[in-house]
């Protein structure tokens, strides 16, 4: 289907009616004793909470599905529900550091900066101004249709009930802010040789601290990257141009590693040990755009 004919909308109330048609009265009763959602609420915040990382706007859709992903919903015997399980497939990685003009990068930068959890804003160091960061404004920065503020809400709710703790969802916060002080950091060029060396070291010290990393290490290793050569390692130089490719490339791997743990993280929560007998699945893969 097209990017905005309603693939995932309709994703989500195909699960929404599995879920609440097949859920037990006892689900709740364990729900409400173990102070985390019902399973059946847990399989829906799964939606808002990998949206949040895997949508983004783009030329035709405000919310477009920038993954593809195959929700296994599993009943016992008797038809109720039993467990659920996720799959997702080939998250889009570029736009992490790169969107086009009339695009935006994934809502979760936006839903921070909104400043509706002004505490997020000094954990993660950063302002609430999104042309601060490169990675992020390259393109559009706000979309009339989606209230960012509202929607952090709705994200930091779906992973209270999705049963993660305040360090899961900090450590969550604090990869996504040192992904927009990646953005930011300067290198140039050593006199008179080709080695690029930091111009200035505040944006690497913040997103190093974010990621529990030493700066001069983070730094050594875009600078002077260890490569395997045959059987053992050795240190290279890269000029600028590579150092801001290499910077790009690591962006890009961290958000789609943590993308990654965020799924392992939800299906966690939603294995249940109930016996299950059968499954019905619900395929939802990235639409496509027609331009002129």
């Amino acid at each position: 289907g097209e990017s905005g004919a309603g693939k995932t909308v309709n994703t989500k109330r195909v699960i929404q009616y599995f879920a609440s048609i097949a859920s037990g009265a006892s689900m709740k009763k364990d729900a409400i004793a173990s102070g985390k959602g019902t399973l059946e609420d847990q399989i829906i915040q799964a939606n808002p909470a990998l949206e949040a990382f895997g949508n983004a706007k783009t030329l035709r859709n405000d919310n477009s599905s920038r993954f593809g992903k195959f929700i296994r919903i599993h009943f016992g015997a008797t038809g109720k529900l039993a467990s659920a399980d996720i799959e997702t497939y080939l998250l889009e990685k570029s736009r992490v550091i790169f969107q086009l003009k009339s695009e935006r990068n994934y809502h979760i930068f936006y839903q921070i900066l909104s400043n509706k959890k002004p505490e997020l804003l000094d954990m993660l160091l950063v302002t609430n101004n999104p042309y601060d960061y490169s990675f992020i404004s390259q393109g559009e920065t706000t979309v009339a249709s989606i209230d960012d503020a509202d929607e952090l809400m709705a994200t930091d709710s779906a992973f209270d009930i999705l049963g993660f703790t305040p360090e899961e969802k900090a450590g969550i916060y604090k990869l996504t802010g040192a992904i927009m002080h990646y953005g930011n950091m300067k290198f140039k060029t050593r006199q008179r040789e080709e080695q690029a060396e930091p111009d200035g070291t505040e944006e690497a010290d913040k997103s190093a601290y974010l990621m529990g990393l030493n700066s001069a290490d983070l730094l050594k290793g875009l600078c002077h990257p260890r490569v395997k050569v045959g059987n053992e390692y050795v240190t290279k130089g890269q000029n600028v141009q590579q150092v801001s490719y290499s910077t790009g490339a690591l962006a890009k791997s961290v958000y789609e590693k943590m993308f990654n743990w965020m799924v392992v993280r939800i299906n966690q929560t939603l294995e249940t040990k109930l016996p299950r007998q059968y499954f019905i699945g619900v395929l939802d893969i990235a639409g496509f755009e027609i331009f002129d």
